[in-house]
């Protein structure tokens, strides 16, 4: 019963999941994505940069402890609430009724306007009528009462030190001849004028004068009636020396130092404590000029303050160290990560890799530490397949070194003891001798030509050569040693010229050394197959012989120093063991590659050369 494999769903990106039809412009639908891009790219550089992580992490701590220091700073406010008393409103109440009265004794003044609405709203709320009103409707009244209406003696103040009131002269707004009048009691109808005689016109006008200073004089007389009854204001008139000559009820001064009056006046206006205030203005008083002192203990408001508190500080800042150190434990709990797998690769443990848990720089840490792991690991089996190769070769060396030089003692010391029946047979132990050293010299140059290539230390002169040319030389002298040993070479060597950058011994030496183990190790009679052919960019030359089938393991140790196939074979039927080790070196150092493939009873040895553009 087959199992169905269940495909993760992918997650479209936001905008894609819903239909764009619904939208009537397609300019939305771009400005959208456009912002959907830019949301993408902020993302993923905030993912690679743990700074921005950091700034941002620390911007939205500080928000939400300014959030929380508000609202503890509002809480610990109220329960430490502190009161705050302002005489302000107080004084410049004084100041407006004083004002009041300044406008009574002098209506033609302007100098001095009620510039507090509030103040003068209250204050008309306490006298029953606004000012203005109680003006116009006194003037009223004046213009109804007869002309013979008198003051009263005690109304002027009598009995407390004041004068008698006296109004000034020119009150404004005097009918002029010619115009209608409103006469009081005739339900305001207009009554035409009578003709101006000049004897009553004088009287009517002086008449209306004492009326006008009449009211002026009742409205003053009520309101500092008023001022010092309810309001408790002490209200005194002085002439320019201080001498009282009108005061209020409650005013018991005779004499004021107007110096100091002033002065405190102007020290006075803002008030931190319940003390007493002085309104001070010059007026006119019975045609003699005058100070106008208006004295009370200013009302006081009463509001109250947010208190300040050490725990709004307090709490914000645990809120922030809190919330910070939240946000910022998975990092830390990484860097202690991190730090636990240093400890833990440097007691020796290359096989330990760090978890790679995000795409910043910590990140980027890990990858490196598991790429420096990586790497010191490599170098340390490289190392120790260096040494295990260095202990493989000193021993292959001394065995194959001490073959040859055993026999070449032994047939040595014959010759030395005499120990041979005939000349002839001396004779041969010497050519055996000198054979052995010819093969024990071959041995050591091998081997002191591999350790130089491997180390690096032959120069290399390359220049551009045409490969085919090279190989069809070789060949050449091939043919001859080929007939000896009963084996046919056959080329497949293209006519198009295939230039290669090489220096062109060591190349040679390489194709000695595949074409002297081709014909070490073919059967006999038997043929060798030489081909070429371009691959792209490379040519390769392929060297081909019967020869046994080989494993993979075996055609990959091919090329390993001293190995050979077939273990019975020593350096007496075969070489030095160290021909394809060599051209193998020689390869790298050309940048080209060398290989073996066995296939159908034959082997293949291929060399791949880069071609020059």
């Amino acid at each position: 019963m087959s199992k169905k494999v269940k495909v993760p769903k992918v997650r479209k990106p936001i905008l894609e999941r819903f239909p764009f039809t619904w939208f009537p412009f397609n300019l939305l639908r771009s400005l959208l994505l456009f912002i959907q891009d830019l949301y993408y790219m902020a993302r993923a550089q905030v993912e690679r940069s743990i700074r921005l992580q950091l700034m941002i992490t620390f911007a939205l701590c500080l928000l939400v402890s300014m959030f929380f220091y508000g609202i503890s700073s509002s809480l610990f406010g109220q329960i430490n609430k502190e009161t705050v008393i302002d005489y302000t409103h107080g004084v410049n109440r004084i100041d407006n009724e004083a004002r009041n009265l300044v406008e009574i004794l002098d209506p033609d003044n302007q100098r001095y306007e009620i510039d507090e609405p509030e103040a003068q709203e209250q204050s008309e709320m306490q006298s029953g009528l606004p000012f203005v009103q109680q003006q116009t409707r006194s003037t009223s009244a004046a213009a109804a009462r007869p002309a013979s209406t008198e003051p009263k003696a005690g109304e002027a103040g009598q009995g407390d030190g004041s004068v008698p009131w006296q109004a000034n002269a020119g009150t404004p707004g005097q009918p002029s001849s010619g115009t209608q009048q409103t006469v009081p009691g005739t339900g305001g109808a207009a009554v035409a004028p009578k003709a101006p005689q000049s004897g009553s016109s004088n009287s009517e006008a002086e008449q209306r004068k004492r009326q006008q200073q009449e009211e002026r004089k009742r409205d003053f007389l009520n309101l500092v009636k008023r001022l010092s009854t309810n309001e408790k204001y002490k209200i005194v008139i002085t002439d320019l020396e201080g001498r009282v000559i009108f005061r209020s009820d409650n005013a018991p001064e005779t004499y004021v130092d107007v110096h100091n009056v002033i002065r405190n006046a102007m020290e006075s206006r803002d008030l931190s404590s319940r003390t007493e205030f002085s309104s001070f203005y010059p007026v006119t008083y019975n045609n003699q000029k005058s100070y106008l002192i208006v004295s009370g203990i200013p009302q006081p408001d009463i509001s109250y303050t947010k208190g300040e508190s050490p725990l709004s500080y307090l709490s914000a800042l645990a809120v922030f160290i809190f919330l910070f150190y939240y946000l910022t434990q998975k990092k830390m709990r990484y860097v202690e990560e991190l730090a636990s797998s240093l400890r833990i690769i440097a007691t020796g443990n290359l096989d330990y890799r760090v978890v790679e848990r995000s795409q910043d720089e910590l990140g980027s840490l890990a990858k490196n530490m598991n790429m420096m792991v990586e790497d010191l690991q490599h170098k340390i089996e490289e190392e120790r397949r260096a040494e295990r190769v260095k202990n493989e070769l000193i021993t292959n060396v001394s065995h194959d070194l001490r073959t040859p030089l055993t026999l070449i003692m032994g047939y040595l010391r014959l010759l030395h003891d005499k120990n041979y029946e005939t000349p002839e047979q001396a004779a041969s132990y010497a050519s055996v001798a000198y054979n052995k050293s010819e093969k024990l010299k071959l041995l050591i140059d091998d081997l002191f030509e591999y350790t130089k290539l491997s180390n690096h230390d032959v120069p290399m002169y390359k220049r551009g050569v045409v490969i085919n040319e090279v190989l069809e030389q070789l060949l050449e002298e091939y043919v001859t040693i080929g007939e000896e040993q009963q084996l046919t070479i056959i080329r497949s060597i293209p006519h198009e010229r295939y230039t290669v950058l090489i220096d062109v011994d060591k190349m040679i030496r390489v194709f000695e050394n595949l074409l002297s183990n081709a014909v070490k190790y073919s059967p006999k009679p038997g043929t060798i197959s030489v081909g070429m052919a371009r691959d792209r960019g490379h040519v390769v030359i392929r060297i081909s012989n019967k020869a046994d089938a080989l494993t993979r393991e075996e055609l990959e140790q091919l090329f390993d120093r001293f190995y050979r196939v077939d273990t019975a074979r020593t350096s007496e039927t075969g070489g030095s063991g160290l021909g394809l080790a060599i051209a193998r070196s020689i390869m790298e150092s050309h940048e080209g590659t060398i290989w073996a493939e066995s296939e159908n009873g034959e082997i293949h040895l291929y060399v791949k050369l880069k071609l020059v553009s």
